[in-house]
């Protein structure tokens, strides 16, 4: 069966590229494309994709992530990718906290974002190397030892936990658990949970095994 998706951009330009990129792929069906906020939502609603893709930036509104915790409020909420020009820290976890599944930078390679939205659909958080980068960068000043509760996170995962799943066993929401990683990833300099463990025994934070 194929995945939908929606794309919320303001750029018919970028609206048209990405729906070609994914009519190349032969499990992505593209469920609809719009340029605003309210579209997406009443697309969403109408529709009932799996993922939507969305900018955080309409008609010079950052309309983004509020949209996203609309969209996450829905009986049958879709994963929310964000994919935009803007990086700085607040975007990236205001989007998160939001409850976006992930952050793409819209130079990112096309198979990179293809990926993503696989990733998205079946509840994994998806942030772009490039993010996970910049994030670091801006944060080598700041202190990055992990949380008591990033470690608790981060030992979940480590034992194979979906989202879901830690949320359940901390008594938390799946958006707190996505925000808990997307603080992770820059401490740690990675962009994927494999990673993020890997590096966590690496670093000492958790048992090698």
């Amino acid at each position: 069966m194929s995945l939908r998706v929606l794309i919320a951009d303001d750029h018919p330009v970028i609206r048209a590229g990405l729906a070609a990129l994914f009519d190349s792929e032969p499990d992505i069906t593209v469920a609809a494309a719009v340029g605003t906020t309210a579209a997406a939502l009443d697309t969403a609603r109408e529709l009932a994709p799996d993922v939507v893709l969305m900018d955080l930036q309409f008609d010079h509104r950052f309309e983004g992530a509020d949209a996203t915790r609309e969209l996450r409020a829905l009986p049958e909420p879709p994963a929310v990718l964000v994919l935009t020009n803007f990086d700085t820290d607040s975007d990236i976890v205001s989007a998160i906290e939001a409850g976006a599944a992930g952050y793409l930078l819209k130079d990112a390679p096309p198979a990179e974002i293809v990926a993503a939205v696989r990733a998205a659909a079946v509840g994994q958080t998806a942030l772009a190397p490039a993010v996970a980068s910049r994030l670091l960068t801006r944060m080598r000043q700041r202190p990055t030892a992990l949380s008591a509760r990033e470690l608790e996170v981060l030992d979940l995962v480590a034992g194979g936990r979906s989202n879901t799943e830690i949320a359940r066993a901390l008594h938390v929401s799946e958006t707190t658990v996505k925000s808990h990683l997307a603080h992770i990833y820059p401490k740690l300099g990675v962009n994927s949970r494999t990673a993020a463990v890997a590096a966590a025994r690496q670093a000492g934070y958790l048992r090698r095994g």
